[in-house]
């Protein structure tokens, strides 16, 4: 791993943020990850549950002054202002994929951030989750993945991207997509395995209860 790497694994590591989480959704996480960090306001919700993060990385202008006191000798402070508290987490962190939760809901700006993250970073295997949802960025390589016939599948471009996937109720043969021109929202599985390819950025969102699917589309094997 890096040396810039505040947290490394092997294995999953769950990335915590500041919006509105439930409970029971971090831990749902708990058995998929190795370890946790919070990003920034993150660590509220962790103090909250009980739990205590290998890390706290961020610029701590959201975390309360307990929770700082609370996790006060693995606390990061990243002063920059040029990238968001997810952007100087994420890529402090080394691990086979990262489980993003915290991340939507709330303010619009901090999700749409989220997003452009996600597209400069495509590289990182990072699946953002939700109460609802699992979402992850298309990586360099075709995906495969087996769902059951008319399960809710969204592709959306992140920036300019050619698109090929089979399978689907509306499939795309070389389809220009674009954030402000050609989306495929709220498609549906018609066959039972779905094949995606792209030269870009594009965000896949499926139903949490796919979450595995998601998993290995950005670890393979």
């Amino acid at each position: 791993m890096s040396n810039d790497h505040i947290v490394s694994s092997v294995g999953a590591i769950g990335l915590i943020g500041g919006a509105k989480i439930e409970p029971a959704e971090i831990t749902a996480l708990l058995p998929l990850v190795t370890d946790i960090v919070a990003a920034d306001g993150g660590a509220d919700h962790l103090l909250a549950a009980g739990l205590t993060p290998a890390a706290v990385i961020g610029d701590l202008d959201s975390i309360t002054d307990r929770a700082r006191a609370a996790f006060h000798d693995r606390t990061y402070h990243i002063a920059e202002q040029e990238t968001t508290d997810f952007e100087k987490a994420l890529t402090r962190i080394g691990a086979s994929c990262v489980l993003a939760l915290g991340f939507t809901g709330g303010r619009m700006d901090h999700a749409l951030a989220v997003l452009n993250v996600l597209a400069r970073h495509r590289t990182r295997p990072v699946v953002l989750l939700d109460g609802s949802d699992a979402s992850f960025v298309v990586p360099q390589v075709p995906v495969s993945l087996i769902l059951p016939h008319r399960t809710r599948i969204s592709l959306m471009p992140l920036a300019d991207t050619v698109v090929t996937a089979t399978g689907l109720r509306w499939p795309l043969d070389r389809a220009q997509m674009h954030p402000a021109g050609m989306t495929s929202a709220s498609n549906a599985v018609s066959e039972e395995q779905v094949t995606i390819s792209a030269d870009g950025p594009l965000l896949v969102t499926l139903p949490r209860a796919h979450l595995a699917q998601a998993l290995k589309a950005v670890v393979p094997g």
